[in-house]
């Protein structure tokens, strides 16, 4: 009997959508061969050696229309930071402080009817030409409100830190999809050849829940994940040359490396794991000489390691990441995500006892550096093709999640996040949340709909921008599709 060959045994194992799908571009290939002649079809399909041609996945691509932006700047405040104390000014919460109310709420603690309104811990005041309330939370950011959308109608499906987060970073709940940052790189690939383009800054207590769930690149080539950057010390782990080992001799054998897995490859139809391996090789080559300059900010200059807060033990860590995110834009990097917050509660925004403990520490830390960010981009020039996003995995709620305290459980049905840069209008507010900020009532957005608009403003259009999977042309913002926020684009 004979054995039947492991490309047999591969298509058995298909899905019958995959199989319909495969079958029918053979048949569209024979025809389309046939229309233009095989002789035509070969040349464009294969090189001069017979092997098919090698194509960096991460090289530069055209957008679909205008960019407004050129890369972004996500700063996560993992922990979910409370909107009716920072950017939601709500008056009547003040009046409602400690009475038992009527609210439907859904957190952590389930779903309740009424719950013991927490009063804003801190004073709200109107700040720049568009008078937008900014809470003392925030007094270095309040001079920056003209430059700033603020989104107060934020949604999410999940309400639990592991998929909220998910959701936030790569539009599902469920693990294994790729991230915001991967589907950036995927679609446009990277300017500058010899640096990730997608890079992820942790909090120095640790990375959020679920870890590097939230920077992978799900079901594409391992290529477009993000990779961890220290601010501090060795930039990337395991990337030093190996001590006894020289340039020449390393180059070398990456050159006989990369030979031995095109020869593999070219007997494959198909085999992009194997081909982003050999173009993550040559980019940890790249890496070894351009990563220590690019993170070394010893260079920079007194007043601009101040405007960021590097003089102040308080606020010189994200501080640095804030500044080596400036240096990443400057050297073409596409996506930059940076975290505020650790792997414990006491260490991230999550303040479900005491409100005025746990944000006066994280609003401190991030305040002064966040603010030189803003102001460092614009006086360069660079605000304008940057696109700045601010926000966490969800907000807070108006009331109390235990009888003391004045701590708040999470809520994912109104929440306030912001944007700046990269075509985004500024001096202005979209969306509203009801009396209390309890949940979106106008102008009402998803999570999809802030992953649309940092598509958009990067010249790619969301509803076309997928990946073929199991069967499915995937998109970051789901089969369905998703709009823009148009209100606060220029």
């Amino acid at each position: 009997m004979n054995t039947p060959s492991p490309r047999a045994g591969q298509f058995c194992r298909r899905t019958r959508r995959e199989l319909l799908w495969q079958a029918g571009n053979g048949f569209a290939s024979v025809a389309l061969a046939g229309l233009l002649g095989s002789e035509f079809f070969a040349k464009q399909t294969v090189a001069a050696d017979g092997e098919t041609p090698f194509k960096n996945p991460l090289a530069p691509k055209e957008p679909n229309f205008k960019a407004k932006a050129k890369s972004v700047i996500f700063l996560f405040m993992y922990g979910g930071p409370s909107q009716v104390d920072t950017f939601d000014y709500k008056p009547k919460l003040y009046e409602l402080d400690g009475k038992v109310i009527p609210v439907k709420t859904f957190g952590r603690g389930g779903h309740r009817s009424e719950g013991r309104v927490v009063g804003p811990q801190w004073k709200f005041k109107q700040y720049g030409q568009c008078g937008k309330w900014v809470s003392d939370l925030f007094p270095n950011l309040a001079t920056c409100v003209d430059d700033i959308a603020f989104i107060h109608s934020m949604t999410a499906d999940s309400p639990i830190h592991g998929s909220a987060m998910l959701q936030m970073n790569s539009g599902r709940i469920i693990s294994g999809h790729p991230c915001l940052g991967s589907w950036v790189n995927y679609g446009l690939g990277s300017v500058n050849q010899d640096l990730p383009g997608f890079v992820v800054m942790l909090d120095k207590k640790g990375g959020p829940i679920s870890g590097a769930k939230n920077w992978s690149s799900g079901y594409m080539p391992a290529t477009y994940q993000g990779t961890v950057l220290r601010p501090t010390g060795v930039p990337i782990l395991d990337l030093k040359v190996p001590d006894g080992i020289s340039d020449s001799e390393q180059r070398l054998m990456l050159d006989q490396l990369k030979a031995f897995n095109e020869e593999h490859r070219a007997t494959r139809e198909s085999n992009s794991d194997l081909t982003a391996r050999i173009a993550s090789y040559e980019l940890a080559y790249k890496m070894q000489q351009h990563a220590p300059e690019a993170v070394d900010i010893s260079k920079e200059p007194s007043h601009i390691r101040e405007l960021y807060g590097l003089d102040n033990e308080r606020t010189a860590d994200f501080g640095g990441k804030c500044l080596l995110a400036r240096r990443l834009v400057e050297r073409g990097v596409r996506f930059i995500q940076l975290y505020s917050g650790g792997a414990h509660n006491d260490d991230n925004w999550d303040a479900h006892t005491d409100m005025k403990r746990n944000h006066e520490f994280h609003a401190g830390n991030t305040d002064k550096p966040i603010t030189g960010l803003l102001k460092d981009l614009k006086q360069r020039g660079l605000l304008d093709d940057t696109l700045i996003v601010w926000g966490g995995e969800f907000g807070r709620q108006p009331t109390a999640e235990y009888k003391e305290g004045t701590g708040r459980d999470h809520n994912a049905y109104g929440f306030t996040m912001w944007m700046a840069g990269g075509g985004i209008k500024g001096g202005v507010s979209v969306g509203q949340t009801d009396e209390l900020g309890s949940s979106a009532i106008e102008d009402k957005f998803h999570v999809k709909n802030l992953h649309s608009t940092i598509l958009r403003q990067l010249g790619l259009d969301q509803n076309r921008l997928s990946y073929f999977y199991n069967g499915l042309d995937q998109k970051l913002v789901g089969v369905e599709g998703a709009d823009p926020m148009t209100k606060i684009m220029t």
